[in-house]
């Protein structure tokens, strides 16, 4: 069984779709430790599922690699296998991402790597593209930039919003980031290998 720690800034959405995956007891992963750079809305979803939480305030360290190590010290209490990054908000300091890769995934919500970054969906709207989409990818010590495990595009329509491009984009994210889990943990999908899409 993979063992899984998933770290959010927000509204945990990413997270509650894998936490509903893995209450199949077909699936081969179990999220283990939910962590947050505040006190972030999704981490009511530890409470509902009875999982142990964290909380490594940004705002309380006075550079990002102390913020960083605290984040690391956390993790290494509970060693999960697979770190995944979901809505969290930060570049994690080199040192962390070291310790960790390749065994650290992200969600981005765009056809990487095109439009990377914070505002991805944003981006894509202002470039007025005609599609973009969403990714998994393995974190590296870029923005965004780290092999892509997964992704699939999403049309982009004459009349999208900011919003409503995010509200499609999202489902699409959700889908990839379970299945890529599933390969990991499955064997399927090797993260040292660094595979790229097809």
């Amino acid at each position: 069984m993979l063992t899984v720690a998933v770290l959010i800034s927000g509204t945990g959405s990413n997270l509650r779709a894998l936490l509903d995956a893995a209450a199949d007891p077909g699936y081969p992963a179990r999220v283990i430790l939910i962590g947050a750079d505040r006190e972030a809305e999704g981490l009511a979803h530890a409470e509902a599922f009875g999982i142990p939480s964290f909380v490594v305030p940004w705002d309380a360290f006075d550079s990002r690699e102390a913020w960083g190590a605290e984040l690391d010290a956390q993790l290494q209490v509970w060693k999960p296998d697979l770190v995944v990054l979901s809505g969290l908000m930060r570049l994690l300091p080199p040192a962390l991402v070291q310790a960790w890769a390749p065994r650290i995934i992200n969600t981005h919500p765009a056809y990487l790597p095109s439009f990377p970054g914070a505002h991805g969906v944003r981006d894509a709207l202002a470039a007025g593209v005609a599609e973009t989409g969403a990714s998994v990818i393995v974190v590296d010590d870029g923005v965004d930039s780290g092999p892509i495990l997964a992704q699939e595009h999403v049309p982009v329509l004459p009349d999208d919003t900011e919003s409503s491009l995010h509200a499609r984009i999202k489902p699409v994210e959700r889908r990839l980031l379970i299945d890529v889990v599933r390969r990991i943990a499955e064997g399927d999908l090797d993260l040292g290998a660094r595979p790229q899409p097809h």
